[in-house]
């Protein structure tokens, strides 16, 4: 089964947290389609996933800056350690948000939320997960 987008569900969890403070890092793992699936009539040149993505990426990242947000991180997935054989992943992705407040009045913008037709196109399958940083033990600043 692909994740895409979230479910009603999850938002809601996410919701009921906003008010919840401190800076959070959403860990994205993408999986691009070969070729992006735009709904039927869309407008937009047929091109491949990862090039659908960077469509979205261009509003996305500065919808993130505008959030007070910033990317951390973009990686290329080389190799799974210890995950399912079946779990591959093409990009890592960090983003840096000052609040989960932040974050949901960001995903909520209008602008945002067209631009989000290219993600939908361009991914095979995603996660995006919620981190808020603690101290290891034994860690010193």
């Amino acid at each position: 089964m692909s994740y895409i987008n979230p479910s009603p569900e999850q938002l809601t969890a996410l919701a009921a947290q906003a008010d919840r403070e401190g800076p959070v890092v959403m860990i994205n793992l993408l999986r691009y389609r070969e070729q992006a699936e735009y709904p039927e009539g869309a407008p937009f040149p047929p091109c491949t996933g990862r090039e659908a993505y960077a469509r979205y990426s261009e509003v996305a990242l500065q919808k993130v800056s505008e959030a007070g947000g910033r990317p951390i991180w973009l990686g290329q997935v080389q190799l799974n350690v210890i995950a399912p054989d079946a779990e591959v992943w093409d990009d890592a992705v960090l983003v840096e948000y000052p609040s989960r407040r932040s974050f949901l009045e960001m995903v909520a913008k209008p602008d945002y939320q067209a631009s989000s037709v290219h993600r939908t196109a361009a991914l095979a399958d995603s996660r995006l997960i919620l981190t808020q940083g603690q101290a290891l033990p034994g860690m010193t600043e």
